[in-house]
């Protein structure tokens, strides 16, 4: 399936990158594209489609909205 590119936002002095939900599948992809543009925090505001765990192995912090 394609998945439309991230869209990245700015406002003052904060950064927000607008993706798609991956899943275990393509989550070291995901993971890849996060690290791509400089993420350090991840929110996630749809249902869990994936395991944070490996994300957060590579140093990114996962919140969950809700």
């Amino acid at each position: 399936m394609n998945r439309p590119a991230p869209v990245e936002i700015s406002y003052e002095n904060m950064r927000f990158l607008i993706t798609h939900n991956p899943t275990n599948a393509t989550l070291n992809k995901f993971t890849e594209e996060l690290k791509k543009y400089g993420v350090t925090t991840l929110v996630r505001v749809c249902d869990a489609t994936y395991d944070k765990a490996p994300v957060e192995k590579e140093g990114i912090h996962v919140l969950v909205a809700g």
